[in-house]
């Protein structure tokens, strides 16, 4: 027998592979799907992932420790309400803890509004909170007198630094990367039941058969055959 064209065989591959997509399609599980599908939905309800809401408390941490190394810092150098009225009343920027104290109210008010309260998923506000951060530390060690002042002078301006790049790795490689993976996966969970509900419940694996070929061409040819030997006989 001569072997099958190329062209037959790929029509034969092509439709097998389509009947096996429709089969695995069919085979997704609608409650499954659904369950999927309300858990995410459940997650978007809550107004805030989980991953953001750490980021969030450890912003409030940014805050709350610092202003608690500034009021050791009030505390130890005289008294905390002397020490306030000189840092706060009579400001000076070369020998006052004052302003890295604002700094650390400023990045906890500009990042809660923005991925607290509008839920930003941009890293624009983290980037200005960080900049201003290290522009103005940066500037008050290299112009300011707080090594002169104690062990305050290094850890108040080490550990603000440090804290707001924390937030800003958090942010850039946790939360915007986690939630962009689940808005994907619900994207997905959502089309793939979509597919699932476009086909019939009713689907078997016997309505996407296709029987053997037919013997009936070779069995006809026999029959030519027969017939016209008949006349060969008769003579």
């Amino acid at each position: 027998m001569n072997p099958v064209p190329e062209d037959m065989e790929n029509a034969l591959m092509g439709s097998q592979s389509s009947h096996a997509s429709l089969r695995d399609v069919h085979s997704i599980n609608p409650t499954q799907l659904m369950a999927r599908i309300e858990s995410y939905e459940g997650r978007e309800k809550k107004g805030i992932s989980d991953v953001r809401r750490t980021f969030c408390l450890f912003v409030t941490f940014d805050l709350l420790f610092v202003t608690l190394l500034w009021i050791i810092e009030l505390n130890v150098n005289g008294g905390i309400e002397n020490t306030l009225e000189k840092e706060v009343v009579r400001y000076d920027y070369y020998s006052s803890y004052f302003d890295i104290f604002l700094l650390a109210v400023f990045r906890f008010k500009v990042l809660i509004l923005a991925y607290a309260v509008c839920r930003l998923r941009h890293w624009w506000a983290i980037a200005l909170t960080t900049a201003v951060t290290s522009a103005f530390l940066l500037a008050k060690v290299i112009l300011s007198k707080l090594f002169s002042q104690g062990a305050f002078g290094y850890v108040l301006p080490i550990i603000s630094f440090i804290l707001a790049w924390i937030e800003t790795w958090f942010l850039d490689f946790k939360v915007l990367p986690q939630e962009a993976e689940e808005e994907n996966r619900l994207l997905i969970v959502q089309d793939a039941s979509e597919r699932a509900a476009l086909i019939p419940g009713g689907l078997s694996d016997g309505q996407f058969y296709s029987p053997p070929e037919s013997e009936a061409g070779s069995e006809n040819e026999a029959e030519e055959k027969q017939d016209s030997e008949k006349p060969l006989l008769e003579l």
